[in-house]
């Protein structure tokens, strides 16, 4: 009978505890949960210099992709670049080469979005090799255009992710240059 009676003691102050425990994590959960979604205090000090190099890094970073796009070129714009070509600027069609049998906007070359962070990375006889035109230089000014303008813009953030400063986006592209280039006589 004295086995039963701290057994059931034991019981019972087990589930007192389990209940308590129980009541309480919901408290501690919400309390982790509120100071998770307060931003991060920018006067904390670091305690190492590899701390501090690294907190730089990352802001740097932050500040470079912040709300960063190509600057939009429109066809008024872009058609004078393809009529006077310069030696100081490139365009540059990202289409597919299956793509460009289509056709190409004068004085543009071809490096295909699949290929291209790849091809930013080589060094200059070996790009002049496979693509058989010049590496563009960082600071040199490069329009990118592709079929209707979404792979144009994936290459500006390729390219400026890649330490390129000039870039410009033609985001009509060839759909808008055919249709310019071309227009349809009025019925």
């Amino acid at each position: 009978m004295f086995q039963r009676s701290i057994i059931r003691t034991l019981r019972t102050a087990s589930r007192a505890n389990l209940a308590s425990v129980t009541a309480v994590r919901p408290a501690v959960a919400l309390s982790v949960r509120f100071n998770s979604t307060q931003p991060p205090s920018s006067t904390k000090a670091f305690k190492t210099p590899e701390e501090q190099e690294r907190r730089q890094q990352l802001d740097l970073q932050d500040k470079m992709e912040k709300d960063w796009d190509a600057k939009v070129i429109t066809y008024e714009d872009f058609l004078p670049k393809t009529e006077n070509p310069s030696a100081d600027a490139y365009i540059i069609d990202v289409r597919e080469p299956d793509e460009v049998i289509q056709g190409m906007i004068p004085s543009a070359v071809n490096l295909p979005l699949s290929v291209l962070p790849e091809a930013l990375h080589m060094d200059r006889e070996a790009f002049f090799n496979k693509f058989r035109f010049e590496k563009p230089r960082p600071t040199q000014e490069v329009t990118f255009y592709c079929r209707s303008g979404k792979r144009s813009s994936t290459a500006s953030d390729i390219a400026k992710r890649n330490g390129f400063t000039n870039i410009l986006n033609y985001k009509g592209s060839w759909l808008e240059w055919v249709e310019k280039q071309n227009p349809k006589p009025s019925s």
